[in-house]
């Protein structure tokens, strides 16, 4: 089966009963200043989760970039998320993993890791791969990029309704990617995303704390 053999039904967008929460995604950079950065980022207590996303670096360095990060994720009770590794994941006891389309099988993840870790699995426009994911024990699904985007430049694009028919079938929270800013994230909260994933529409600002503040502005129900 592929997405070709879905029937175009119209969902209607889920009516919230809590705000949707914001999804940071880390820069390549997380060393000198960042560590303060993201404190400021998750003081205003919008942000659910914290996604170390670097590319490129010696596991063991990451791991001691990765240290003060998640000491402030979890003294602000933000999980503390590792893109595409397990065993990076498992060496920092971290609150789980974010699997790409060929970074590893989630029950393998879920094997190593734990019943107890968050395991998302990237699914870009696509129904079937969320449900596959699903059907694997997947703790979320993020579907994207909804815009265009430098972080991780991608030409799937989604329309929001993949977000409203997740929602109004499945249980498991949805997160929307790409590109994503204050001023184009209304569409995508009341389609029904679960989380908004961003990257530089925080860290690419002078002041996180303000550009978080942004964002739940647009979440506030």
């Amino acid at each position: 089966m592929d997405d070709n053999d879905f029937e175009p039904i119209d969902f209607p967008a889920p009516e919230r009963t809590e705000p949707a929460k914001l999804y940071l995604i880390s820069p390549q950079d997380v060393g000198g200043p960042f560590p303060e950065r993201l404190r400021a980022a998750v003081e205003p207590g919008v942000a659910a989760a914290f996604q170390l996303r670097v590319k490129d670096v010696e596991e063991h360095e990451l791991a001691r970039l990765a240290e003060p990060l998640q000491r402030i994720c979890a003294d602000a009770d933000v999980a503390f998320i590792v893109n595409d590794s397990m065993a990076l994941a498992k060496r920092l006891g971290a609150d789980g993993v974010h699997l790409g389309q060929s970074d590893g099988d989630i029950r393998e993840a879920r094997a190593l890791l734990g019943p107890g870790a968050q395991i998302g699995r990237t699914c870009h426009d696509s129904r079937h791969l969320a449900m596959q994911a699903g059907e694997d024990g997947a703790d979320y699904v993020a579907f994207g990029a909804f815009h265009p985007t430098t972080t991780k430049p991608s030409h799937y694009r989604p329309d929001p309704s993949i977000l409203s028919w997740w929602s109004a079938v499945f249980e498991i929270p949805c997160v929307a990617i790409g590109g994503i800013t204050p001023d184009n994230a209304q569409p995508l909260v009341d389609a029904g995303a679960d989380f908004i994933a961003v990257c530089q529409a925080v860290w690419g600002k002078d002041d996180p704390a303000a550009a978080v503040k942004r964002f739940g502005e647009v979440f506030a129900i």
